[in-house]
């Protein structure tokens, strides 16, 4: 199995992080007690036997290449997004088009801090086609969240039509589990967002529109109680460190 960490954003609002270098630098190379959240990525993929894996690059792609040199993973391959200040589909795009034929393939934002059994329920799932959903969360416009009616996902967007019908939701974590049929058709779906000219919408998008066309192909794993956060303003930093990372469990 191969993994797709897509790694190649600005992280524009992020701003300054205080206590962190004033250089500017991918969200993934954040460090959260001496470790990079790309670092304890590769730690935890290894751990349940993942070492096939590309990270999409963009901003900084140097930088990500020198710290993977630094931390001894050259076996990690980099795939460089030309167009990452457009949207993510593109990133996306550009992963899908490093599989093999027949590879199924995990896809994750680089830009969580996670405990490690998030993953391990995820690659360990024998179900597939795999979200990651959490019912511990504080609603709002930024969560992407996923609904589920009769053990069905219904939607998978941040924002929800008020007449949706559904018995309860979570917010996604942002790391999927697929099969290689699936990614032909993700593949398929981003060319089209692509050529019509919607290269600026969201991954999440294309996925969506795979969900909702055969909802029964696709499966989710509840992660309720695990700590986990998505980076992406100051504040978060502030609470990966001090809320977060005290509850990680440590790799056996």
């Amino acid at each position: 199995m191969k993994t797709i960490i897509l790694a190649a954003g600005i992280g524009q609002r992020l701003g300054d992080i205080p206590g962190n270098s004033s250089e500017k630098k991918p969200k993934c190379l954040l460090e959260f007690d001496g470790r990079s959240l790309l670092q304890r990525h590769l730690e935890i993929l290894h751990h349940y036997g993942i070492d096939d894996i590309v990270i999409i690059t963009g901003f900084e792609s140097d930088m990500i290449k020198s710290t993977l040199s630094r931390i001894g993973a050259d076996h990690v391959d980099t795939c460089f997004n030309p167009d990452f200040t457009k949207g993510s589909i593109l990133s996306m795009l550009s992963g899908l088009n490093t599989l093999e034929a027949s590879q199924n393939f995990i896809l994750m934002d680089a830009d969580v801090l996670y405990d490690h059994n998030i993953l391990g329920r995820l690659i360990n799932s024998d179900k597939e086609n795999v979200f990651l959903l959490d019912q511990d969360f504080e609603m709002g416009e930024e969560p992407v969240k996923l609904c589920v009616r009769n053990e069905h996902l219904v939607e998978f967007r941040k924002q929800l039509d008020e007449s949706l019908d559904f018995d309860f939701m979570g917010e996604s974590v942002g790391f999927f589990k697929f099969t290689s049929a699936t990614g032909k058709l993700l593949g398929l779906k981003a060319a089209e967002y692509v050529d019509k000219g919607e290269d600026e919408a969201p991954y999440e998008e294309v996925i969506r529109d795979l969900l909702l066309a055969k909802p029964e192909q696709y499966s989710f794993e509840d992660i309720s109680g695990l700590p986990w956060l998505e980076i992406d303003f100051p504040d978060d930093v502030v609470r990966a460190k001090d809320i977060i990372l005290p509850k990680l469990t440590d790799l056996p």
